[in-house]
């Protein structure tokens, strides 16, 4: 694994730099771009933070998500950092493109899934949370870091550890985030801003997910299929399902809590979580081509909906009626 110092030389030593991450970003996402591109715009660098499908409205309060670009063509690079992406191509195709002619590509991620493949790769799976990778990495190497660059990297932490709940959560993410409330940071404005203010079109995602939750093995798995239909007739964004899968994680008996989104072409999304550590749900959404972390994962199956629901359900009941 590439020293975190090693990479903050070669940061240092690049002028042009592109810094991407997933196609439909989530907190994590978008934190650690705009927090690594605040910081090396800092020091003077020309920064291209790249999201191939934009900031989600409801991320777009984070200081910094106005200069995010949607690329189309190659750009004139001396260095890629492709972020939080389990797999290259998972940056989407016109982010790809954009890096084509970067002479290196660098990988930061904390999906153990992740095959190394950049040039220079620092991935590790025992971190709750990109964005605790990114702070680490400026702290620790003299990098620039101000209240703008601590919004976002606690925005990613935050919310790929469940608001500091989720059991990959370390004393260094609680660590972190006193550093932060040190230094000024309002985490209560923030907070409010990420898990209490919501447009009313998911609120009515949810009562619809809250009237047709499915259950399956005893009631230990709970899921949710979220049609196009659906989509089109609240007027859904992207990030409007975003931590929706929750409240299905929520009930006492569920062990594994799944969300299917149909998507505009025909695919169909899945999100899978598991409450029980002995329930790899990465494990599953492999075999259909996915991954991502052991409680935390997703796939995307060939529709239609309910087709690739039953595919997906029959895999994961199968795991869950072995678990004592």
């Amino acid at each position: 694994m590439t020293p975190l110092s090693e990479i903050a030389d070669l940061l240092r030593g690049a002028q042009r730099i592109g810094i991407a991450a997933h196609i439909r970003p989530d907190g994590d996402a978008v934190g650690s771009v705009l927090g690594l591109a605040l910081s090396l715009r800092a020091l003077g660098k020309t920064v291209y933070p790249l999201l191939e499908d934009g900031v989600p409205e409801n991320l777009a309060f984070l200081p910094g998500a106005e200069t995010v670009l949607q690329p189309s063509g190659a750009l004139d690079l001396d260095l890629a950092v492709a972020l939080d992406t389990a797999t290259h191509e998972r940056i989407g195709a016109s982010c790809v493109e954009a890096f084509s002619r970067a002479p290196v590509l660098v990988n930061i991620d904390h999906h153990p899934t992740n095959p190394r493949y950049g040039q220079y790769n620092h991935v590790d799976g025992d971190e709750p949370a990109t964005g605790q990778i990114v702070y680490e990495l400026l702290t620790g190497n003299g990098l620039p870091v101000d209240d703008a660059v601590r919004q976002n990297l606690f925005a990613a932490i935050s919310t790929d550890t469940g608001s500091f709940q989720f059991a990959c959560t370390t004393a260094r993410s609680h660590e972190i985030a006193g550093e932060m409330i040190r230094a000024g940071l309002d985490i209560a404005r923030l907070s409010q801003l990420l898990y209490h203010t919501f447009p009313r079109r998911r609120l009515e995602l949810q009562r619809a997910m809250l009237n047709e939750i499915a259950f399956r093995a005893d009631d230990r798995i709970a899921s949710w299929q979220l049609s196009q239909e659906l989509q089109h007739r609240v007027e859904g964004r992207p990030g409007d399902t975003e931590g929706l899968i929750d409240t299905l994680r929520m009930i006492d008996t569920v062990v594994s809590a799944v969300v299917f989104e149909e998507l505009p072409d025909g695919k169909v999304r899945v999100s899978a979580r598991s409450k029980d550590a002995r329930l790899d749900v990465s494990a599953i959404c492999a075999r259909f081509g996915g991954g991502g972390h052991r409680m935390a994962a997703g796939a995307r199956l060939p529709g239609p909906l309910s087709a690739a629901a039953e595919t997906f359900l029959t895999a994961l009941e199968h795991e869950v009626r072995r678990l004592s």
